[in-house]
């Protein structure tokens, strides 16, 4: 503590300097002098006259046509018909039994739930006469017997996986 009380006397006595008088007329003389005569004074930029990017404007086009065109490839295709119905509930038809057998189950309806349908985009298959879309749907199907005359029913479930390819019409 004793070292910083003295480093801050010996600070506190030190005063600056007076200026030189050689000094003071240099910068008076800096002062006084015109504008003009500095290489810098007077000088405006230019203003920018507006010109046209041909290259970047015809890009710009052609990305938009390209869209366009690719846009309404989709919108020709016909929709899905699962994409409607997600779920669909039908009974099947009773089976005519003249009267119920024992242990005999009867179909009692069948359930198609679509969880995911997904556009897989345009492929070239080598069979087709030209480009197609493939959809992809996962479904889960659920099969439902019953015993008339015990009223017990069995549910089975099994997951699907149905590939479609939906022609395209390039027209």
């Amino acid at each position: 503590m004793d070292d910083f009380s003295e480093l801050e006397a010996e600070l506190k006595q030190l005063r600056p300097r007076q200026m030189s008088p050689e000094l003071a007329t240099r910068i008076e003389t800096a002062l006084a002098r015109e504008l003009a005569a500095t290489p810098t004074a007077g000088v405006l930029p230019q203003a920018r006259k507006f010109q046209v990017n041909w290259f970047a404007l015809g890009a710009g086009i052609t990305a938009a046509a390209a869209f366009i065109l690719l846009a309404r490839a989709n919108v020709d295709r016909a929709p899905h018909p699962q994409q409607a119905a997600v779920a669909s509930n039908t009974a099947s038809p009773r089976a005519s039994v003249t009267g119920p057998t024992p242990g005999g189950f009867v179909p009692d309806g069948l359930t198609r739930v679509v969880y995911h349908t997904r556009d897989e985009g345009r492929v070239f298959p080598r069979t087709a006469s030209g480009p197609s879309r493939r959809v992809r749907s996962r479904a889960r199907e659920t099969l439902q017997w019953r015993e008339p005359i015990t009223g017990a029913s069995l549910r089975v479930c099994y997951p699907t996986d149905e590939v479609e390819l939906i022609p395209i019409s390039s027209q």
